[in-house]
C-alpha cells in the first residue's frame, strides 16, 4: 500500500448531553443541520472538497445513527477499500463498551492509523460547523515544520472559558496552553482540528496509555505534554466561519446565522459542495405556498400552507394551515397541525404538534421538542367573573344546609 501523507480522523462518538433532547436517540454528529445535512457533513464534506481520501470515523453513543446515515461512504465517493475511503469505527470493535477519552479512542485504533503508514495524521470533531480547506493547514504545518499543529481562533472573551486557549509568539509558535480555564489570559481558542506528525502522535499515546493518572483526552492530556516536549508546537490561524455546535443555544444561534444578510458565512458554495447521504426525508407532495416564507431557509422538500419567519424548514416537514412559525427550526419529518403557534424553538425531527397548540421560547431560553415526541394543544382555562363564581358559591352553600337540616 501506498504510504498516505495525510488521513483524517473524526471523533464522532460524544453523547452531547447539552444538545438533550435532541440527542436522545442519535449521536451528537448525526443531529440535523441546515435544511437537508447532518453535524457530520460539514468535517467529512472538508475532508473530500480538501482531497482527503482516507478518513476513520471513531463512533460510540448511538453508533448506529451514524452508521446509518454513513453506510459505506457512497454519498462522499470514500467507499471503503485498501486504498482508503471512510471506515467505521466504533468503540465495541475495540472491545470496550466507550472510549476512555478522545486521546484513548485513537490509541485504540493505532493498528488501523498504523497500516496507512501516514505521515501526518489529522484529527478532527465532528460536532462543528465550517468550512475548511485542510490542505492550507497540511502546508502551514509542513512550512513550519511543526510535530503539532492547533487551529485557533479568537472567540469573545465571555466565551472563551469553554475552549481550550492558548498564547502565541511572533513566529505563531505555542508558548502557553490550558484547557477550559476559568479566568482565561487568552481568547484565542483551540477549534478541536489537529495536525500531527504521526511519529509524534503515536509516541504520546503510547505513554499516555501507561498514565494511570490521565484522564486520556487531547487538551487536558496530550497538548499540555507536547508543550513541555523540545518539539515545536504551531498555532494556525483560521480565518472563516466557525461554531461549535455543542449546545442547544449554540445550534439554534448556527442556523439563525444562515439566515443573516451580508454574513461571511454562506453554506451553499458551488466550489465548495457539501454531500450528505439522501435519506433525511420521507416523501411528500409539495403543495404550493399561500403565504411565502419571510428570511427563511425552505427547503424543497417542505410543504407549507402557513406562516413562516426568519425560520429554517427541513426537507420532509409539513406545517398546516393558519400555523405560524417564527425565530425557530423545524427538523425533518416534523408534522405540525393548523392553527399551531411556534416562537424561538427547535422541533427535533420526526415530532408531531397537534392542532393548536403552542410552543414559544424567548431569546436565550430555546424551547426543544424531542425526536419524535407528540405534542398536544392544552386545554384553555377561561377566567370566570367574580360575580358568577359567588352566585356558583352562594348557591352550593344554601343547598348544603338545607340538606344538612332535613
Amino acid at each position: 500500500m501506498k504510504k498516505k501523507d495525510c488521513i483524517a480522523m473524526l471523533l464522532a462518538g460524544g453523547e452531547g448531553r447539552r444538545l438533550s433532547p435532541l440527542t436522545s436517540r442519535q449521536a451528537k454528529p448525526a443531529v440535523p443541520f441546515g435544511g437537508n445535512y447532518r453535524i457530520i457533513d460539514f468535517p467529512l464534506s472538508n475532508c473530500v472538497n480538501s482531497g482527503i481520501d482516507t478518513i476513520g470515523v471513531l463512533t460510540q453513543y448511538e453508533a448506529e445513527s451514524l452508521h446509518d446515515h454513513i453506510g459505506e461512504g457512497d454519498a462522499w465517493n470514500l467507499r471503503c477499500g485498501e486504498q482508503g475511503g471512510i471506515s467505521l469505527l466504533p468503540s465495541y470493535n475495540a472491545g470496550v463498551e466507550e472510549y476512555a477519552g478522545t486521546a484513548d479512542a485513537i490509541f485504540k485504533n493505532l493498528e488501523f492509523v498504523d497500516s496507512y503508514d501516514p505521515e501526518n495524521v489529522l484529527i478532527l470533531s465532528g460536532d462543528h460547523i465550517y468550512h475548511m480547506d485542510y490542505r492550507e493547514l497540511l502546508q502551514f504545518h509542513t512550512e513550519s515544520n511543526a510535530s503539532a499543529t492547533i487551529s485557533v481562533m479568537p472567540v469573545p472573551w465571555e466565551e472563551a472559558h469553554r475552549f481550550g486557549v492558548m498564547s502565541l509568539n511572533d513566529s505563531n509558535q505555542i508558548t502557553d496552553f490550558v484547557e477550559k480555564p476559568q479566568k482565561p489570559l487568552s481568547n484565542m481558542a483551540s477549534m478541536g482540528i489537529y495536525m500531527f506528525k504521526w511519529d509524534f502522535l503515536k509516541q504520546h499515546l503510547l505513554e499516555d496509555a501507561l498514565d494511570e493518572t490521565s484522564s486520556h483526552d487531547f487538551g487536558k492530556d496530550i497538548i499540555p505534554k507536547m508543550l513541555s516536549s523540545e518539539r515545536p508546537l504551531h498555532g494556525f490561524k483560521f480565518r472563516g466561519y466557525w461554531r461549535d455546535v455543542g449546545t442547544v443555544q449554540s445550534l439554534w444561534d448556527a442556523h439563525m446565522d444562515l439566515l443573516t444578510k451580508n454574513s461571511d458565512w454562506n453554506m451553499f458554495r458551488e466550489e465548495w459542495p457539501m454531500y450528505t447521504r439522501q435519506n433525511l426525508t420521507e416523501s411528500r407532495t409539495i403543495k404550493s405556498r399561500p403565504v411565502q416564507p419571510k428570511s427563511c431557509l425552505v427547503n424543497e422538500g417542505c410543504s407549507l400552507d402557513g406562516y413562516a419567519e426568519r425560520s429554517v424548514l427541513f426537507a420532509g416537514s409539513e406545517i398546516g394551515k393558519y400555523s405560524r412559525i417564527k425565530d425557530s427550526v423545524i427538523m425533518p419529518n416534523v408534522r405540525i397541525g393548523r392553527n399551531v403557534t411556534i416562537e424561538h424553538a427547535i422541533i427535533g425531527e420526526g415530532a408531531v404538534i397537534h392542532d393548536g397548540a403552542i410552543i414559544k421560547g424567548a431569546e436565550g431560553e430555546i424551547a426543544v421538542i424531542a425526536p419524535f415526541e407528540t405534542v398536544a394543544a392544552k386545554p384553555i382555562m377561561r377566567p370566570q367573573p367574580a360575580r358568577l363564581l359567588k352566585e356558583v358559591y352562594d348557591k352550593t352553600a344554601r343547598l348544603r344546609a338545607e340538606g344538612l337540616s332535613s
